[in-house]
Order: structure tokens, then sequence, then C-alpha cells
């Protein structure tokens, strides 16, 4: 009898790594397979199939302990816009977690989720759709700068080491009534830009009553072209590169076929929820990742569209045990 599989999921507890959990521990394709969940500051319970280690990447030994006996990981874990501990868990966490992978017997495969924030995101003018060959262009602050670190550091183990890797280029993960938040007016807006802050307190308030939502407009004045996900379109993708030859040694975006026009966006809420909307102008340029090649050599197709997406997260309704809490700041 085969010795049983297992994947190692960093940042377990998260919204990818919950997500991808759930679906992998029903796949029948991986139905012999185990799960070994490494959580921090949130933890999820044991079951028959899922294992769970606690503790920070950063420190060697519970990287080390955490790639011990699995086949494959799936690194997630990341801080998000905090100088003091990013690069302990970002850079040097994922340098404990290859090296542990490279020496051990039972590994065979490494996923990094990365993100387009290492491809400059809207902050930078993309005259063509951003593919997997474009030099990387972190936009500013540290976490960008850890996407375009990741991404490296996977590619020099390649080199090095005949690393069997891969790296799945997200842009802006979606889940739940994610996307009807980032379009929020009040204090409660989810991620950024804080429009709020770039129409001016009083006005906001306005809108918020009667429920507007912002045009993302660029220097120029045109709507905003910006990448988006949903989370089971990305899990999807992940659940294909497992294994998979094609995979290795890749990188591919995974992202929706086209990126939300906020124009476009506003003239869907208005006909089908009469949502009135205001323009923004802000120093955000278009951008428009393109991934043929996830869908070229993994076979897979994104589900969300802009109409599904936003039905999606304006059907909505969240359960009294389910605030909306943001775990990461930035």
């Amino acid at each position: 009898m085969s010795e049983t599989k297992r994947i190692l999921v960093t940042g377990a507890a998260g919204k990818v790594g919950q997500a991808f959990i759930r679906r992998f521990l029903l796949d029948p394709r991986f139905e012999t397979w185990k799960v070994r969940a490494l959580c921090h500051n949130r933890m999820l319970e044991r079951t028959a199939r899922l294992e769970v280690v606690r503790g920070s990447i950063e420190h060697r030994d519970v990287a080390s302990e955490a790639v011990e006996g699995v086949s494959h990981v799936l690194h997630l874990a990341t801080s998000k816009e905090t100088p003091e501990s990013i690069m302990d868990v970002a850079i040097k966490g994922m340098f404990w977690l290859l090296e542990a992978c490279r020496v051990s017997p039972a590994f065979e495969q490494f996923l990094l989720v990365g993100g387009d924030a290492g491809m400059g995101h809207f902050f930078y003018p993309h005259p063509i759709p951003v593919t997997e060959t474009q030099k990387h262009s972190a936009y500013p602050g540290c976490y960008a700068l850890s996407k375009v670190l990741e991404e490296v550091m996977l590619e020099q183990y390649y080199i090095q080491y005949q690393l069997n890797g891969c790296c799945l280029r997200a842009p802006w993960i979606m889940e739940k009534d994610d996307f009807k938040a980032q379009l929020s007016f009040g204090d409660d807006v989810f991620g950024g830009p804080r429009w709020r802050d770039l129409v001016g307190a009083e006005a906001a308030e306005g809108y918020v009553r009667s429920g507007a939502v912002p045009v993302m407009l660029d220097p120029d004045g045109k709507p905003v072209k910006r990448n988006f996900v949903h989370v089971e379109d990305l899990v999807a993708a992940i659940l294909l590169a497992i294994d998979s030859e094609k995979a290795r040694q890749q990188t591919f975006n995974v992202c929706m076929d086209e990126p939300v026009d906020y124009g476009e966006l506003a003239s869907y809420l208005e006909s089908t929820r009469g949502l009135p909307s205001v323009k923004v102008k802000t120093p955000f340029r278009s951008t428009w990742l393109d991934n043929t090649k996830a869908k070229f050599l993994l076979g897979w197709r994104p589900k969300y569209d802009l109409a599904r997406l936003t039905d999606a997260a304006f059907d909505y309704a969240r359960a009294p045990d389910d605030p909306r809490v943001t775990w990461y700041p930035g």
C-alpha cells in the first residue's frame, strides 16, 4: 500500500486557505490525501484528514516540523503591509520552507500563490496586457516588494536545485460580499482606495445614504480597469496545478477573463439595482492581466465575470455569526 500523501497549507485559516481545504477534502482525486494546516493566530479544528501545526514560519523549527513528511506545499502565508514582520514571515519564512522541502525525501511540489502587486497592480501605466514574461515592478510599500522577492526566490530554487514548483499569480481575491465592500464610501470600505478620503467626509455620508458606488477614474478621466479573481476560481486553478507536469516551474496569471471596468460596473449596478454612481478621479491606471497561459496549460476556465462577481457580492447576506472582519491591514 502506498504511503498517504500530505499537502501542507500555510496561512490555512485565511480566505484562500479555508476555501482550498474545503474543496480539496471533497475532491475525489485527493480522497486518500491528508491536509496539514499551519496556523498562527487563528486555528482550524482537527479532523481525521486535517492535521494542525501551530506557529509562525519565520522560525526554522516550525517550518521544518510543518514540512516533515509532506509531499506538497501550498504557500499562502503573508503579513501584508506590516514592515516590522513581513520580511521575517514572507521572505525568511518562505526560505525556511524551501530549505526544508529541498532536503525532504517526501517532497514533490511547492505551490506559491503570488500576487499582481509584484507587477505594479494599477499603480503604473500598462499599455499592453500583463503576461507572465513581464518584468517585476513592485509598487511602493513592503507588501508588493515581498511578492516580488517570493517569486524570484522560487525561480532561483528551480535553477539552483531543480525544485518542482509553480506560482499562481492572483490579483485581488474576492469572496462573499468583498466586492460590494470595496465600493463603500463608509469607514467599512474593504481595501483601497478609501473613497471617503478622496471625496471628503460630508460628501461621503451622502453617498452612503443614497447607496452610490464610485467610478474610479484614471488621471485622464477614463474609468479604470482593475483585475479581480473570485476565491473559488483561484482554488480551481490550484487544484488543477497539483501534480500537473505542465505546471512544473511555471508562473500563471489566475484572474477573470477581463478586468472590471468601473464604468461598466456602475452601469450594471444602475440597470440591475437602481444604484447611482459618482465619478472619482484617482492617480491609478488600468491594467489587464492575461490569463491565457493558465487556460492553455492547465485547462482552467474562470467562472466569474463582472455580472456574476457583482451579483454574488450584492446578494450575499452575512449571518450574525459571520461579521465582516479584516484580518490584515492594507
